[in-house]
């Protein structure tokens, strides 16, 4: 993990972001005002009967960001790190992605202060029953609608939302997304944030005239989602993947690794270290790789100021949140790197959680292909409409266009909503609207 000189608050570079689209696009300042502050957090406290017989209390969050576009939409987050403007920072970054991807939802994150790898599985259940308990009154498949975040999965989903329906007294499944497919769970969820970061990568490819097969790849974080896209990019699109990481280290060779051995190698292991035919390398080194594409897929804050100047690929794809810092993002743009933005690149996640939840009130369920064309659409969509932002643009990267075109769909819900008054424009000669 790169060095910091100094900690970063993640909640304090969205807050910077939105300032400055608010700024280009012109807009009163009051739409500044309200998109950087959740309409509502919720703290609660869970107590939980552990296996010996103590009882032990943990603390929760709940942070519902903005809802002009729909439902509050977001994860929930099993984590001994979890802490307020962690939850704040990422209800926000569920905002903006939902109104980029024209998706029909809000921002929303919860999070529990817990490792959950303590935990029993009993234990495990008890405190997922605990939480959705405590936040029920703030819940619904019209007001609020959780999924799985770092920490849960599939499992913890099917408990919470047995428990939101025990506390409702019917079963309401479209009040959790990211379930086992049996109980309402969308096919091709399990790829979807991998996938929709796949569709980014080709349609930059495209843009850029980067022919994906033999194309280089890294790839920091070998988890689900860089996994996933590791797997997706070489099978599918030809790519080479010259080097993965994941916490217990990093490996690289020249000629390309085998993804589907190195996941049943991870599978046995628990890492990607000693894989066959590999070398070690540094995570600082697997960043600064010579390849065609890089995919920051871990955790938040890997490319800084500190080594932004040192990457050498010609389009980074953010699969994780927030992986890039601003002073980083400047250096890439001076030296030409194209960066895929998260509220853009890994927004297929929350997609197709949407389609879940469009199907869960349906009652009518679609295959993996149409679930996949549907993705591919939307992704595409919601690309061109930022890219050819940024190329009209001279003033703002991927990033500055990607967050422009979401508060501008934002802003325009607000003011027809009539949250904003008369007062929309910051002055009388300025349109936000960018068709």
């Amino acid at each position: 993990m790169p060095s910091m000189s100094k900690e970063i608050n993640s909640f304090e570079i969205v807050k910077g972001l939105i300032d400055t689209s608010v700024k280009k696009l012109n807009l009163n300042r009051a739409v500044y005002d309200i998109l950087t502050e959740p309409q509502r957090v919720l703290t609660v406290t869970i107590p939980v009967q552990m296996d010996d017989g103590s009882l032990r209390v943990f603390t929760g969050y709940r942070s519902q960001h903005n809802n002009a576009l729909g439902p509050y939409k977001g994860g929930i987050r099993f984590h001994h790190e979890v802490n307020m403007d962690e939850v704040k920072a990422l209800s926000a970054w569920m905002t903006l992605k939902c109104a980029v991807m024209n998706v029909p939802y809000g921002g929303g994150k919860g999070g529990v202060i817990v490792n959950h790898k303590e935990l029993s599985p009993g234990e495990l259940e008890r405190l997922c029953r605990g939480y959705i308990r405590a936040i029920a009154p703030v819940l619904g498949s019209e007001i609020d609608v959780p999924a799985p975040d770092v920490g849960t999965n599939g499992q913890a989903m099917a408990w919470m939302m047995d428990e939101f329906s025990r506390y409702r007294n019917h079963n309401e499944f479209g009040v959790i997304t990211g379930k086992p497919v049996m109980l309402g769970g969308s096919l091709g969820r399990l790829e979807a944030t991998s996938r929709g970061c796949v569709f980014t990568i080709r349609e930059a490819a495209k843009a850029t005239g980067l022919k994906l097969k033999d194309a280089t790849v890294a790839v920091q974080g070998f988890g689900n989602v860089g996994a996933i896209a590791a797997r997706l990019l070489q099978q599918e699109d030809g790519c080479r993947i010259l080097a993965v990481g994941d916490s217990g280290g990093a490996i690289y060779n020249p000629r390309g690794l085998d993804i589907k051995a190195l996941e049943e190698h991870k599978s046995c292991t628990g890492s990607v270290k000693e894989f066959p035919g590999a070398r070690s390398v540094t995570g600082e080194e697997l960043l600064a790789l010579s390849c065609d594409i890089l995919v920051p897929a871990a955790l938040e804050n890997q490319i800084t100021a500190e080594n932004a100047g040192q990457i050498k690929a010609k389009i980074v794809a953010e699969g994780a949140n927030g992986p890039t810092t601003p002073e980083a993002d400047r250096i890439l743009a001076a030296r030409k790197v194209l960066v895929l933005p998260d509220v853009l690149a890994n927004a297929g996640g929350v997609t197709v959680s949407y389609f879940e939840w469009v199907q869960n009130n349906s009652g009518y369920y679609w295959c993996e292909d149409e679930v996949n064309q549907r993705l591919e659409r939307k992704m595409v969509e919601a690309f061109n409409e930022v890219f050819c932002l940024y190329q009209k643009r001279k003033d703002v990267d991927m990033r500055g266009a990607a967050y422009m075109v979401a508060i501008s769909h934002l802003a325009e819900a607000m003011r027809v909503r009539g949250w904003l008054g008369s007062q929309v424009y910051a002055d009388a000669k300025c349109d936000y609207k960018l068709a």
